[in-house]
């Protein structure tokens, strides 16, 4: 006993010596409200509450004191839920049927009273509005007696937050104004405010009691549930929401997109290819859209033959060549005048042409050895190539005169552009001339890497070296560049990068910066994870993901690997870029990334693991709806991908046939 005694001694010393005195008064507090509760809440205004913490906030209550005669769903209200930093609560109690009948009655008797008074008066609106009552609430009470509608009481309360009172006196005008739209009238709770304030907790104590009779219908508007539409006035039908049954109208240039960019995520076999063959075609005839896909594989050429486009095959075995050096004037607005004028920008395309030489001499392995000496090498070789062959920010330097055998000039003839081949015998001059050590090894990796794409030495990759062989038609619905017999590791994602430069020359700087005097056009990126892994692609993907509306331009990127993205920072702008998203069936693996980047709810994240092809969550701008993409039965000749299917279709043409 006395060793117990003693150690419990010792332990209120201990417990003593480590409590501070106002640590002791803490412990002290009796209940645990009084421990966790905020700083506390001022309630001597008349007109506001000061809640006190480490910032002050001002909280001001309301009611809603008038209501219009005739109420619209989803209308009455909405301005009030969507306000801003606001909290909202309705009380709602049913009227016994019994209590609604004598109410009624009343109301009708004094209604008929006021209208005979009006008669005798002489006051002829007067009696036809007191009549027009009287018949709606015989109406009414007649429709409540056959068990067809029913009367509530209701109590709306809301309270506005702000961070300055100048800010909630601010707010206050500006929230009656957008409420007097829809002839709802609100008064603050003078006087009330404690009152208000703990009516709009969620504790379900009305202390206001201000209540508004509501019948069935008029009560079902207050309710803040409506289904998302997502969509445009004009464009095509994409789809049908699944929510509503309502055809969806999509234009991919609106004028309330921030951007006309567009991105489509989802697993092998979900309908991508599908879904993009079909917003193609029907923008194609419908609007006039002009698209050029970038095919990594091979699934597009069909739709060039169908609208009419052109389909261009690279592979080592084509004879198709395509120049990186070319070079193109592009049409910009004059600051002064406003007038579009021409301008050639040499310095942004020796940028872009070393970029990707860069990606070039790094490879398939992504070589170390390639540094800023490296760039610095690549970038003064070609801006020397421009230089040779006059070719300077002046537009008229891309032409030279053309001249007959008398040497009269017949017009202009457009000068050939430099090549990989001559910029490859411009690096081996160098390399022989070159003095200073610390670059010896950056010539002699350059002369043994880049060997690969010189058609001089017969190399593999060698189908960029040499004069373009064909060009770009200016108004073609469809263009088709197929990719898909490049190998995929390196040679593929390669080709896709030099690819979306030269298309940047070729189809996005002819469009002029005036968008009444722009076309609409459309760039497909396919498989764009397959750029991922190379930082300069990745680097220019991003610049045009920025700078085609600039140009009336969309960028559609496509891919079914999202978590590439997510894993890639340096990629992510290329999705924050792109006001419209679509998502169709998802991977498991795949969705938490999903989930995370675009703030998916539970529901959506499973629907996208579940739904059916075809089907999918579509997002633009804030708004998104469920959609279900059905092509029609002749556009399934050309959008279909499944090679089960489509071999089908070839036996029943040779039956047939």
């Amino acid at each position: 006993m006395l060793k117990k005694k003693q150690k419990e001694e010792k332990q209120q010393k201990q417990l003593n010596d480590y409590t501070k005195p106002d640590e002791f008064k803490i412990l002290k507090k009796k209940t645990i409200k009084e421990l966790i509760a905020p700083s506390g809440i001022d309630a001597t205004n008349i007109d506001h509450l000061e809640i006190i913490s480490n910032v002050t906030r001002y909280a001001r209550s309301f009611f809603v004191s008038t209501l219009p005669r005739m109420c619209t769903f989803p209308e009455l209200f909405r301005d009030m839920y969507l306000f801003g930093d606001i909290n909202t609560s309705i009380y709602i109690d049913p009227v016994p049927e019994s209590k609604s009948q004598n109410e009624l009655n009343r109301v009708i008797n004094e209604l008929e009273t006021e209208r005979i008074v009006a008669a005798d008066r002489g006051n002829i609106n007067r009696e036809s509005d007191l009549g027009q009552k009287r018949l709606e609430a015989e109406e009414l009470r007649d429709e409540i007696a056959a068990g067809f509608n029913k009367l509530y009481e209701a109590s709306i309360v809301s309270t506005l937050f702000a961070y300055s009172l100048e800010d909630l006196e601010r707010y206050t005008k500006l929230l009656a104004t957008e409420m007097s739209k829809s002839l709802v009238g609100i008064k603050s709770a003078w006087a009330m405010q404690e009152e208000a304030f703990k009516s709009n907790l969620p504790l379900m104590d009305n202390k206001i009691k201000k209540t508004h009779t509501f019948d069935r219908r008029s009560m079902g508007t207050v309710f803040p549930f409506t289904t998302s539409e997502v969509g445009h006035p004009t464009g095509i039908p994409l789809g049908i929401n699944k929510q509503t049954g309502v055809p969806i109208l999509f234009d991919n240039f609106h004028n309330s997109l921030t951007n006309y960019n567009m991105v489509i995520f989802a697993k092998s076999g979900a309908g991508k290819s599908v879904t993009m063959k079909t917003l193609i075609s029907r923008s194609a005839v419908l609007m006039g859209v002009q698209s050029l896909a970038l095919d990594a594989e091979g699934e597009y050429s069909i739709v060039a033959e169908s609208l009419g486009g052109i389909n261009v095959v690279i592979s080592p075995t084509s004879k198709t060549v395509i120049n990186i050096f070319d070079i193109e004037t592009e049409v910009v607005k004059d600051e002064i005048t406003g007038r579009d004028r021409l301008v050639l920008n040499v310095e942004n395309k020796v940028e872009d042409v070393t970029q990707a030489l860069l990606t070039m001499a790094r490879g398939s392995t992504r070589s170390e050895e390639v540094n800023e000496l490296t760039k610095q090498i690549i970038a003064e070789s070609v801006a020397e190539e421009y230089a040779a062959h006059g070719i300077n920010n002046d537009p008229n330097s891309l032409f030279e005169a053309n001249r007959d055998s008398s040497n009269n000039i017949l017009g202009r003839k457009k000068k050939e552009m430099p090549t990989i081949g001559s910029w490859y015998r411009r690096i081996q001059k160098k390399a022989e001339d070159n003095t200073n050590p610390d670059y010896n090894f950056h010539y002699s990796y350059l002369l043994k890497v880049m060997k690969q794409y010189i058609r001089e030495y017969d190399g593999q990759m060698a189908y960029f070296d040499g004069q373009s062989t064909f060009d770009l038609l200016e108004g073609t619905l469809f263009i088709n560049l197929d990719i898909s017999q490049l190998e995929e590791k390196f040679a593929r994602p390669l080709a896709q990068q030099i690819l979306l430069e030269w298309i940047w020359e070729k189809y996005v700087k002819k469009n002029s910066e005036d968008r009444t005097k722009a076309a609409k056009k459309r760039v497909l990126v396919d498989e764009a994870w397959m750029l991922l892994p190379y930082p300069e692609a990745v680097d220019f993907l991003n610049t045009m993901a920025r700078r085609a509306r600039k140009r009336n331009v969309s960028l559609a990127i496509i891919s079914q690997r999202f978590q590439d993205f997510y894993e890639k920072p340096e990629a992510q702008s290329v999705l924050t870029s792109s006001d419209t998203k679509l998502f169709l069936a998802q991977d498991k693996s795949e969705i938490q990334y999903l989930k995370e980047v675009f703030k998916l709810s539970e529901g959506e994240a499973s629907f996208l693991v579940t739904c059916l092809k075809g089907e999918g969550l579509l997002k633009v701008g804030p708004d998104s709806a469920i959609i279900q993409i059905r092509p029609t039965a002749k556009e399934f000749e050309f959008v279909e991908t499944n090679l089960n299917k489509l071999m089908q279709k070839e036996r029943r043409k040779r039956a047939n046939f």
